[in-house]
């Protein structure tokens, strides 16, 4: 694996790239350019059809004509071609002089057998129920409420339960965004400070087994009541940190494991309203050592109009479950509010950055 690149060099590509974006819109008149922007959306149902088919699976040994990849994926040759030659107007596939397609790195990156494969997320952004959500953000806008419990009748964690199928889609995709974070995140803090620290709903426990194998004295405690249908024992133990980890089964609204060093929610408190996330962060605050830390893993939304993943994936909780990203400014607020004081954020080479806070 190529060594993680530091966070302000990061920060600097991803400022360049921006710029770039500007300038390339500027570059049409502003019709075309929103036009443009409109319809990426039928990109994105391209991709999706591609990942559902698995093309570039079929692709995994060597070009191959659309007509052969269309037999082994079972749809229509015809057809396919057309969705290949579109995708590969995007650099995702190539087609070759003598008509065969081949894999580009984008489309590599669409193979459900690699390290970093982006299939399961495609499949999310592009599965008929996700849009059917997105169909009603309006509403939410309108409201400022969640719009998923009216439309399902029941909230989100409670739909992926009742529909297991498209549950697996979504935890899928989520689980391949959260695997993209924990390299970043375990190269940008020092952790072997802490004796023992607690992964507040840390699911598999893919974060704190790395956490762990680079923390070499420290000891984890996975507090989650889903650890072990999600498979967390294979997860230690394939890490080989099996004899330095516990899990705790408890809920998000339970008391938290006690006399923890430091205490870890990824992705946890930006899922919930206000006074749920007060309410988890007070029971951190009950638990947490007076010398501990909270650390906060999660996006921090930066000041002014520069794009950043946080902005996006804010209207999409608001749009689900109420929740919201968060600037500095308002973390510190409802830090404040539940018993703790920010300290730092520590910006990783990803989009997540690490709030630490101590309780006063």
């Amino acid at each position: 694996m190529p060594p993680m690149p530091p966070a302000r060099v990061v920060r600097t590509v991803e400022a360049v790239r921006a710029r770039l974006q500007r300038l390339t819109q500027l570059m049409v008149p502003a019709p075309v350019a929103l036009l443009e922007l409109a319809m990426s959306s039928m990109v994105t149902q391209a991709i999706y059809v591609a990942a559902e088919l698995r093309l570039a699976d079929t692709l995994a040994d060597g070009p191959r004509t659309a007509e052969e990849m269309a037999r082994e994926a079972g749809s229509d040759p015809e057809a396919t071609h057309r969705l290949l030659r579109m995708l590969a107007g995007y650099r995702i596939f190539t087609e070759q002089s003598d008509g065969r397609f081949a894999l580009t790195p984008m489309a590599s990156a669409l193979r459900s057998d690699v390290p970093g494969s982006m299939r399961d997320m495609a499949v999310l952004m592009g599965h008929p129920i996700h849009w059917e959500d997105w169909g009603h953000l309006v509403d939410s806008v309108r409201t400022g409420e969640p719009s998923l419990p009216k439309l399902r009748g029941m909230g989100a964690f409670e739909y992926f339960e009742a529909n297991p199928e498209y549950g697996a889609v979504f935890m899928g995709g989520m689980s391949t965004l959260s695997n993209m974070e924990t390299e970043p995140i375990l190269a940008g803090y020092d952790f072997s400070r802490y004796r023992t620290i607690v992964d507040v709903g840390g699911g598999r426990g893919a974060l704190l087994a790395g956490i762990l194998q680079r923390a070499t004295t420290s000891q984890g405690v996975l507090f989650d009541s889903r650890a072990a249908d999600f498979g967390a024992a294979e997860t230690f133990e394939a890490a080989g940190v099996a004899d330095r980890y516990t899990i705790d089964a408890g809920g998000l609204f339970d008391p938290v494991t006690p006399d923890g060093d430091a205490y870890l929610l990824k992705h946890i408190v930006h899922d919930w309203p206000q006074a749920q996330a007060l309410e988890i962060l007070g029971n951190v605050r009950k638990a947490i050592k007076p010398d501990g830390r909270l650390l906060l893993l999660e996006f921090v939304t930066p000041q002014g109009n520069q794009p950043h993943p946080a902005k996006l994936v804010d209207l999409w909780l608001m749009l689900l479950v109420g929740g919201r990203e968060r600037t500095e400014a308002q973390y510190a607020e409802l830090l404040a509010e539940a018993g703790f004081r920010l300290d730092r954020v520590v910006q990783t080479a990803s989009a997540v950055s690490i709030v630490e806070a101590r309780p006063v």
